[in-house]
């Protein structure tokens, strides 16, 4: 099993298609959560979880990289302010009153947003290949979306929770891009700990605020269940694969592995809901595989060299 885990962890165009899985699941959940499931207590859940399973297996380290972790306070902190707060809580709060099909639309701008934000940082110069790859699989999101009828595109608004879904997409491209930033001596498990700890002193003041107004935390069965799954494979699982991605193939690159969160959540649809797969499902399913690949493509050797090392 180690193995296996070290030969998938030097090929992460493999690894590249589990986060996107991992958060098909998140969004089917968060949007059965919605009407029970207080936003902010359920990405403070999520990231109480994550830290719970990782601080044991990191502790030491953490006090041995203290100076370091000191030294990059600041990053840290933007990183869990923008990836670990700012976009799973707007993201929770939309998904209350924001239509399944606008969510997965605008989720799929993430590979939009993370060249402009790479660019705007100045940390990677954005190649016509990918250019021409994010294109076509946005092209395929906006089909499944449009139910193979663009007219239905006017149907959509950017009020209210849509907005909040803009917003919390923005705020992940920026953390994509700030990852790059991580100094490589730091460990990325340690990184990634002390990005959640942030994140959670970020959302303290509004978890406590929403607690104020009243909110009710569910105990069933299942909402503990769907914390734990969110918890482990959609924060501490996929955030660690994420970064891993960033780190080798690039923010833009990764990026467009977004949009198979849409894939991923049709299919999730037809196995747990029973919807039906449409002919125009299998069209915008076609064109986001095709550009996922025309964007990945050239990097499919065995093993791939670090970004920074590709001079990107």
């Amino acid at each position: 099993m180690s193995t296996l885990l070290k030969g998938l962890w030097g090929r992460p165009l493999l690894l590249l298609w589990l986060p996107p899985l991992f958060w098909a699941g998140n969004l089917v959940l968060g949007r059965a959560l919605g009407p029970s499931f207080p936003p902010v207590s359920l990405a403070v859940g999520r990231w109480l979880v994550a830290l719970a399973c990782l601080a044991p297996f990191i502790g030491r380290q953490a006090w041995r990289e203290r100076a370091l972790l000191r030294r990059h306070l600041a990053l840290i902190a933007a990183c869990g302010a923008f990836g670990i707060a700012g976009y799973n809580a707007l993201g929770y709060l939309a998904l209350r009153t924001t239509p399944a099909a606008s969510v997965a639309f605008l989720n799929s701008t993430l590979p939009l947003m993370v060249p402009l934000a790479a660019f705007a940082l100045g940390v990677e110069r954005v190649s016509g290949r990918t250019l021409a790859g994010i294109a076509l699989s946005f092209t395929g999101v906006v089909w499944i979306v449009a139910r193979g009828d663009l007219q239905q595109l006017g149907g959509l608004h950017a009020d209210g929770g849509e907005l909040l879904v803009l917003i919390a997409v923005a705020n992940y491209a920026i953390y994509s891009v700030l990852l790059r930033r991580k100094p490589t001596s730091l460990s990325p498990l340690v990184f990634l700990a002390a990005t959640m700890a942030a994140g959670l002193l970020v959302l303290a003041p509004f978890w406590a605020f929403e607690l104020a107004q009243g909110a009710h935390i569910p105990t069933d069965a299942g909402s503990v269940a769907a914390v734990l799954y969110i918890g482990v494979f959609a924060s501490l699982i996929a955030f660690i694969l994420w970064g891993h991605c960033v780190a080798t193939l690039g923010p833009s690159v990764t990026g467009v592995s977004f949009h198979l969160v849409a894939l991923f959540t049709a299919l999730l649809a037809v196995a747990v809901l029973g919807e039906p797969v449409r002919g125009f499902h299998l069209v915008g399913m076609a064109l986001i595989l095709a550009g996922f690949f025309l964007a990945t493509g050239k990097w499919t050797g065995a093993r791939l060299q670090p970004a920074r090392q590709r001079g990107a």
